[in-house]
């Protein structure tokens, strides 16, 4: 009876987790690819439990993307076509989630390639478990938008980069055009990469030989071929989305703007690492000074990797003392976990690998349940509004149905916010387009005979219920005011106060 007893009895928590370390000591490349399934499946699947509606990076995407225009106001056009495509492929929301940790993933993955051959598989685990702490990665990352999508290219990047001075050959150099290209089609943040990198080749011994090479030069002329359709738009354009840009940087107000921007850029960023820190401190503590593996080239064009564009940006700020807004960190920190793991020149022990992972598990479950507060808990307790609570199935369906009532046809246009407007046009069967804030400027692609026509919905939920905005009236007169009406936010206690005009066919 004791032997049963014994053979039966549960392994202790201390035994499992030693079991796993060892786990992963022996197949880390394994251990990283369930690590990518994890963070998969948790950072999909939460957002589509506890987001009862789409967040506003996808209600414009879905407002923007259908478009298919090479360029628009705000920002370039990639991440809008791609979620265009997964609308009309799979016309589901976990499918936009899904989509934004393809991205993250990818972004993990190239920076394991590139740090595996540096520091080995377990040191190359360990330094995508640190940039994991920033919830760059985890919290804010479901949402699929410009951010999300230069992960990918920003990691490609310098992967290729790497390859490039290291391996030399046209492959590596061509990859990086490429991607270099691909990440103006995703964000004009891209200038923040491109100038560290240049720089570098440019006062580096070693790395400037590669200039009497064909590979930088074959870099330059893909990235041109790659990214020409979106710079014609551009100049045809007369550089329409910068002024966006513009309006998203802080003025400067004195002197003590090229030094208060800038600080508060980097407070902003530090703080967002400190999670990443607590990940990676086992291994400064305690200290080996293991002699590094890494040749002293390789540690060069790491440490450009993690902080180059970072200084870049820190530096743009300090010199035109515009504000820097802090998401704007998103892809900057991508190779920091290599650095930190280079710079931390350890063995990695058991003891050591289990500190490392059992810390990130922290991380990960607190952002976890952070998000599970948020969305599920907090919304009855803290009365703020969250936009992934709206209703704008109800809305849609209710003011589409009105316009049949009143036109007899189906809708086919919508005047209104990017937010309001983009609601009802996503969520209505009629799946209209919309007026971007009643502006012919922010819609070019609508014909505006067309629109008066066919008739339209007026919407908006931020001004005076029982008046037409200013705007709206001005692009559509002769709209009929209705009876205004309320309603109840998703989750919560929150009312949302809907007014509302038809503009009937002509």
């Amino acid at each position: 009876m004791p032997e049963n007893l014994a053979t039966t009895a549960p392994v202790p928590a201390s035994a499992r987790t030693a079991g796993l370390i060892r786990w992963i000591e022996r197949r880390p490349g394994t251990a990283f690819g369930a690590f990518l399934a994890i963070h998969f499946v948790v950072w999909t699947v939460l957002p589509a439990l506890l987001y009862a509606n789409l967040p506003l990076d996808l209600i414009e995407a879905l407002v923007y993307g259908r478009e298919w225009q090479l360029g628009y106001d705000k920002l370039p056009p990639m991440p809008w076509w791609l979620i265009e495509a997964v609308h009309r492929t799979f016309d589901a929301d976990i499918a936009y989630y899904a989509s934004a940790q393809v991205a993250v993933l990818v972004a993990f993955a190239l920076v394991f390639a590139l740090a595996r051959p540096l520091i080995g598989a377990i040191g190359a685990l360990i330094a995508v478990l640190i940039i994991d702490g920033l919830h760059y990665f985890q919290y804010t990352a479901v949402k699929f938008n410009h951010d999300v999508i230069q992960l990918p290219f920003w990691a490609l990047t310098g992967y290729a980069f790497h390859a490039g001075l290291r391996r030399g050959g046209l492959g590596p150099w061509c990859l990086l055009g490429f991607a270099m290209g691909g990440a103006l089609w995703a964000k004009y943040f891209v200038v923040m990469l491109a100038l560290p990198y240049a720089l570098f080749m440019l006062f580096d011994r070693q790395a400037r030989r590669a200039f009497a090479t064909p590979g930088p030069w074959l870099a330059v002329c893909v990235t041109l071929i790659v990214a020409a359709p979106h710079i014609v738009w551009l100049f045809q354009s007369d550089f329409l989305p910068f002024a966006y840009a513009s309006h998203r940087a802080a003025p400067v107000r004195g002197w003590f703007d090229h030094l208060l921007h800038p600080a508060v850029f980097v407070g902003s960023q530090i703080f967002f690492l400190l999670p990443s820190f607590f990940i990676a401190a086992a291994l400064f503590w305690p200290a080996e000074g293991k002699k590094s593996l890494a040749e002293l080239f390789d540690r060069r064009i790491v440490t450009l990797l993690a902080f180059g564009p970072a200084l870049t940006m820190i530096a743009l700020a300090a010199i035109s003392g515009r504000g820097a807004v802090a998401m704007w960190g998103y892809p900057l920190w991508l190779f920091l976990g290599v650095w930190l793991v280079m710079a931390a020149r350890v063995s990695f022990d058991t003891a050591r690998l289990t500190q490392i992972v059992g810390a990130w598990a922290i991380v990960f479950a607190i952002f976890v349940l952070a998000f599970i507060a948020n969305y599920l808990v907090l919304p009855s307790l803290d009365h703020r509004y969250r936009a992934v609570l709206f209703p704008g199935d109800r809305l849609a369906e209710t003011l589409t149905a009105r316009f049949h009532d009143a036109a007899g046809t189906p809708l086919r246009y919508v005047i209104g916010s990017m937010w309001d407007g983009g609601n009802l046009a996503h969520y209505s069967s009629d799946q209209p387009e919309v007026l971007i804030d009643g502006l012919p400027a922010r819609a070019p692609w609508i014909a505006l005979e067309d629109l008066r026509d066919k008739g339209a919905v007026l919407v908006w939920t931020q001004s005076d219920p029982r008046q037409v905005p200013a705007v709206f009236a001005a692009i559509a007169r002769g709209a009929e005011l209705g009876a205004p009406f309320d309603l109840p936010m998703r989750r919560g206690d929150g009312t949302v106060h809907v007014g509302w005009a038809i503009l009937k066919p002509r």
